[in-house]
C-alpha cells in the first residue's frame, strides 16, 4: 500500500529507486496490455469478469491492450516508455518505425515526441515552394541561442522548429484579428 523509504539514504540511491519504480510502473502497462490481449482472444465469454476483477478503469484498460497489439514484443523499444508507443499507436508501422528511430536517437520525453509530430504535420500542411524569395532578418545572438534551445528541446531542427512557430504565432494573430473584425 506504500513505499517505506530508509532514514537516510543517499541521492544517488533514491535516484535510482525513482528510475527502477518508473521502470515497473512502464512495463505493468505493457504487461496489463497483453494480459488483456490473451484474455480477450482465449477467454471471451469471460473476458468483462476479468478485467472488473482487476478494479482498473476500463478504458485505461482498454489502451494498454489496444497499444500491446499495435507493437508485438519484437518491435518495443525498451528505451522508450510505453507513453512514447502509445503516442505512435495509430499510425502504420512504417510511420512508428521512423518516429521510434528518432525519439531513440534523439532521447525524447513523450513531450517532445508529441511536439515534433505536431510539428512536422504542420510542416506537411503547409510546404514552402521552392520558388519564394527568401529573407534575412537581424537577430541577436542571444536570442538565436535560445530558440536554438527550444528547438533542441523539441527534437526539431531550428529552421523547421522556427517556420513553425512563427506560422502558428501567424494564424493565432489573423484568426484573432478575423474573430474580432
Amino acid at each position: 500500500m506504500g513505499l517505506r523509504m530508509p532514514a537516510r539514504m543517499a541521492y544517488d540511491e533514491w535516484e535510482r529507486a525513482g528510475r527502477q519504480l518508473a521502470d515497473v510502473l512502464d512495463s505493468s502497462s505493457w504487461w496489463l496490455g497483453d494480459w488483456l490481449v490473451y484474455g480477450k482472444d482465449h477467454y471471451t465469454d469471460r473476458y468483462q469478469r476479468g478485467i472488473r476483477a482487476v478494479g482498473l478503469s476500463y478504458q485505461t484498460l482498454r489502451n494498454y491492450a489496444w497499444v500491446s497489439r499495435r507493437f508485438d514484443l519484437t518491435r518495443r523499444r525498451p528505451s522508450l516508455s510505453f507513453q512514447h508507443h502509445a503516442e505512435l499507436a495509430s499510425m502504420t508501422v512504417e510511420e512508428q518505425e521512423h518516429w521510434l528511430d528518432r525519439a531513440e536517437q534523439q532521447r525524447w520525453t513523450t513531450k517532445q515526441l508529441r511536439g515534433a509530430i505536431r510539428a512536422a504535420r504542420q510542416g506537411e500542411l503547409q510546404p514552402r515552394t521552392p520558388a519564394e524569395p527568401v529573407r534575412r532578418l537581424e537577430v541577436p545572438d542571444s536570442r538565436v541561442q535560445w530558440w536554438h534551445k527550444a528547438a533542441e528541446r523539441l527534437g526539431l531542427d531550428f529552421e523547421q522548429w522556427v517556420m513553425t512557430t512563427l506560422d502558428s504565432a501567424a494564424s493565432n494573430a489573423l484568426d484573432k484579428v478575423a474573430v474580432s473584425a
